[in-house]
């Protein structure tokens, strides 16, 4: 059996391992992708130094960008995909999956192929986070995103006010975009001054400064009718929970990205994570405050089939929506750039942009 490089955790806040691990051969309905760029998210943070759902030594990673190098027999008689053919994906459910490492095996649906134009660099920082954006205003915030969207199409509730908490976190971006694209015209945003510009180049209406003593008032002023959609792309008990938990009002239906993190990580502690959004703050009665869960969107059959295929290309294709800035994470060895993109991460260098790196030098 044929082997190649992966990035793993060790244990507990451990410094990274490259270690060797089995290239699996594609089964009928799957391929095998040359792992060219990778992208660092803070999930790979808490199953480091948290440990969350982690059995040492796991390989970590879940989205990649590179090029298909074997196709198994139903993907080539189907003709989905082809050697040669670069593409993109949030891969994640088991260890041939898993992104961090120089060759994924994947059923062909986790992948898209990387539109004309756009590098791989870009491309690796949409997979998880539009995955996540989508599957949270479809499914936890009950918010209608018919596909193929009708060119006359305008929801019936398009000034209702929508709350993003942490738009310029990645899945924020995404959202944003999305909400615009159909027909959204009351998204309220909070973020850093200084991303406020670009947020409202992407859709949102109003912007305001998360870090600002008066936000609740300005955001209930901005909402006289009040908020019925949240989402908290942070999941911070202190830095964004406690803040919404004031805001929800009877009826509203909020989605928050978890981990729950009760505690960051430090360089010098543990971070300490809760998964039930109803137990860590209270909520006034009738509000419907769910944990977002990704890695379920493929329980619904038309997304597994559709979402990352054909849906994400196409709106990046046709520049509804556009990639995170990025930075590129340097380092002389792969194992070096994985473990300065975790560092990163953990000291909380990264805002408004994600953290790619170069999985292999060959």
């Amino acid at each position: 059996m044929a082997y190649h490089s992966a990035i793993v955790t060790t244990a507990l806040r451990a410094p990274l391992a490259l270690i060797q691990v089995p290239t699996v051969p594609p089964a009928a309905e799957e391929v095998l992708v040359w792992v060219e760029f990778v992208a660092s998210t803070p999930l790979d943070l808490h199953q480091n130094d948290g440990g969350l759902l982690v059995t040492h030594p796991q390989v970590l990673g879940d989205s990649v960008a590179g090029t298909v190098v074997q196709t198994g027999e139903e993907v080539e008689k189907k003709g989905i995909l082809k050697v040669g053919d670069r593409v993109f994906g949030f891969t994640w459910r088991e260890q041939k999956e898993k992104g961090m490492q120089e060759f994924v095996t994947v059923g062909w649906w986790h992948l898209g192929k990387v539109p004309e134009g756009l590098s791989l660099q870009e491309a690796v920082t949409v997979p998880n986070n539009f995955v996540t954006a989508w599957h949270t205003l479809v499914t936890d915030l009950a918010i209608e995103l018919p596909w193929p969207k009708p060119d006359d199409y305008v929801p019936s509730d398009n000034q209702a006010s929508i709350l993003v908490w942490g738009g310029s976190s990645s899945v924020g971006q995404y959202a944003t975009q999305i909400l615009h694209y159909y027909g959204y015209r009351n998204i309220i945003s909070t973020a850093s001054v200084k991303h406020h510009p670009m947020l409202q180049e992407l859709g949102a209406s109003k912007c305001f400064d998360y870090r600002s003593p008066h936000v609740l008032q300005q955001l209930f002023e901005a909402a006289p009718k009040g908020i019925k959609k949240i989402l908290d792309c942070i999941g911070s008990l202190d830095g964004s929970i406690k803040a919404i938990a004031q805001i929800a009002e009877r009826g509203a239906r909020v989605a928050i990205l978890l981990p729950v993190i009760v505690r960051d990580a430090t360089e010098t502690q543990h971070p300490e994570y809760a998964m039930d959004v109803m137990e860590v703050v209270e909520w006034e009665d009738g509000v419907d405050a769910r944990g977002v869960r990704t890695h379920f969107y493929m329980d619904n059959v038309f997304r597994k089939w559709h979402l990352q295929p054909e849906i994400m290309p196409t709106l990046l294709e046709e520049g509804t929506i556009r990639p995170n800035r990025y930075r590129l994470v340097e380092g002389e060895t792969t194992l070096e750039r994985a473990q300065n993109a975790l560092d990163i991460l953990r000291r909380k260098e990264v805002s408004g942009e994600g953290l790619v790196w170069k999985m292999t030098e060959a």
